[in-house]
Parts: C-alpha cells; structure tokens; sequence
C-alpha cells in the first residue's frame, strides 16, 4: 500500500477518497444516536450569532471526513511544495488521514478539527520564513490567525509560542518583526474587546483569559486500554526519528530547520490541553499535521519494503480494532 503512494499518480486521489472512508468504517457500521458540535467558544458566541448545528449523527461523520480529506490534499501539497520529503508522493496526505482516524473522538466534527485548516495554514506561512526579505508582514498574519483560532477553540493561543520560537530558528532578531506578530493577534482582540465594553460586559472579555492561570498539569482522564492503538504508532516515531537522524546533517539546512519547528509545534500543540478544562481527546488531532511529517519522512525514506509495508498494515489493523472494541 505504501509503495502505491510514493509517487504523484493522480488516481492516488480516489483511493484517498475510499481510505477516508474505510478508516471510518466503525463508526459507520455503529452511528452515535445524538452527536453534539459547538463551532465556537461561548465567549464568542457572545457576538457572534450563528445557527444552532442540528447535524444528524450520519452527517457530522460525512463532513468530519469530507474535511479531513481536504486537509490531507492540502497538508500534501504544502509538504511536497516545500520539499521535506526526498521526493514529491501522496504519502504526507495517506498519514495525515490515518492520523486524523486514531481514536472515535477524531472521526467526528470538533473544534480542533477545523483548527486544523489554521495549523496548515500557519505551518505554511512559516515554512517561508527563511525565503522572505522581511517577516513583518506574515508574522503579523500568523498573530491574526492564532486569535481566529483561539476565537474557535481556546487551546490554539498556546501557538502563540510559535511565533518567537519559530522566528529564532529561522531568522536573526529584528524587534520588528518579534512585535508585529503580537500587533496581529492583539488587533483581532482589540475589536472583541471594544465589543463587549460596548455591551457593558468587559467582565466577561476577562474572564477568557482565565484558563491561562490555570497550573500545569490539569487532571485529564485518561483510560490506557483505549490508548494502546498509540503502540505502533510510538514504533513507527522512533523508526522515523532515527531514519531522520541518519540523514539530518545531509540534508538542506532549510529542511533541518522545518523539522525542528514541526518538532516544537507538535509539543506545543501537545501540552495546550491545559488550557481548556474537561478536555477531551479530539484535542489531540492538532497534533496530527506535524506529527504526520515525521512518520511520512520514514514511510518516503525507508529502504527494506517488507518492513514499512508491515508496520504500515499492523498500524491500520491496530487501528481498525481498537475502533471496533
């Protein structure tokens, strides 16, 4: 199956579409009877009134994987755009949709899963920070849409890191652009600000900051049976990390210090479930797109055909199974 994907053959595209489909089969075969999905925050829905989502069970699932889908031609093209792989495939979306179909919680709509359009998005624009004469204006747009993404769902602030994390990596310090990624997020708040003064309810655009006082860890229920599907896939991490190391000092610096940024993406992405009280694990699908490339790089890479191919099949029948019981 591996092998199909490693190269740019259009009729990849179609066998995606039925893999999006096949991965979801369990919860197919067993629909929820009622499925709930809050777009956005209350804070947000404060000011901004949209209609109540009444989405029946069969099609909360359809648009989950429908969108899945889309990212994972998007995250694809954004991976082979930037070459991180050795060589243009589809193997960077084939993972993103296996990643996206671990747990039950990922096969449905959540916020974290229309946050991903925003993870790619700013996976992107960062990836071009080393081509760019003068980062001013795309961190500014990078601030603007960690605040869209934090209007979504609140864990996405903790991105915020990203925005000095990745500007060390990539580029020497010019204040300038350090401060205009903050002037980008702050602006879009500015506005929720002077909406809720004008709504007599300034109390209540404190409050949403209040999660960020919260310590570190929070209580996260947590069932490891459920889990063990996360096995192969640690297996398969640690085979791509040392398949990356092998060849880390051979490749462009530009590649190195993509992967280091996804490297602090993902930890960042990780660890901002505190943010949020009663998380749940759909948060964990922001972790998906970075994460993605590592395992892609070792699926692209890997020489010994028998074994990827083989650590590929038990992922997907780990997978399948733990979704069935």
């Amino acid at each position: 199956m591996i092998n199909q994907f490693r190269n740019l053959n259009p009729i990849n595209i179609l066998f995606l579409a039925v893999y999006t489909l096949f991965m979801r089969i369990a919860i197919f075969l067993d629909l929820p009877e009622t499925l709930t999905f809050d777009f956005l925050e209350p804070y947000t829905q404060f000011f901004l009134k949209l209609p109540e989502s009444s989405f029946s069970p069969l099609v909360n699932i359809m648009l989950a994987a429908i969108i899945v889908f889309i990212q994972a031609l998007w995250f694809n093209r954004i991976i082979n755009n930037h070459a991180l792989m050795p060589k243009p495939t589809y193997i960077p979306a084939l993972i993103y949709i296996t990643g996206s179909s671990l747990f039950l919680q990922f096969l449905v709509l959540s916020p974290p899963l229309i946050c991903n359009f925003l993870v790619l998005l700013v996976i992107d624009k960062f990836l071009k920070l080393a081509k760019m004469p003068s980062a001013m204006g795309l961190m500014f747009d990078v601030g603007m849409i960690i605040a869209i993404g934090t209007l979504i769902y609140f864990p996405f602030i903790v991105l915020f890191a990203m925005l000095w994390l990745s500007l060390l990596l990539y580029r020497p310090f010019n204040w300038r652009e350090w401060l205009s990624g903050i002037i980008g997020f702050l602006t879009i708040f500015f506005f929720i600000a002077v909406f809720y003064y004008l709504n007599d309810s300034l109390n209540r655009f404190l409050a949403i900051w209040q999660p960020l006082t919260n310590k570190f860890p929070t209580s996260l229920q947590i069932n490891y049976k459920d889990y063990l599907v996360l096995i192969p896939v640690s297996i398969i991490i640690i085979m791509a990390a040392l398949q990356l190391r092998e060849n880390f000092f051979r490749s462009f610096i530009s590649t190195r210090k993509a992967f280091q940024m996804l490297f602090f993406m993902f930890l960042v992405s990780l660890i901002s479930f505190y943010t949020k009280p009663g998380v749940t694990v759909s948060h964990f699908i922001l972790c998906v797109p970075t994460g993605s490339v590592l395992i892609a790089y070792y699926f692209v890479s890997a020489q010994r055909r028998w074994i990827y191919e083989s650590l590929f099949a038990i992922l997907i029948i780990c997978i399948q199974y733990f979704l069935f019981v």
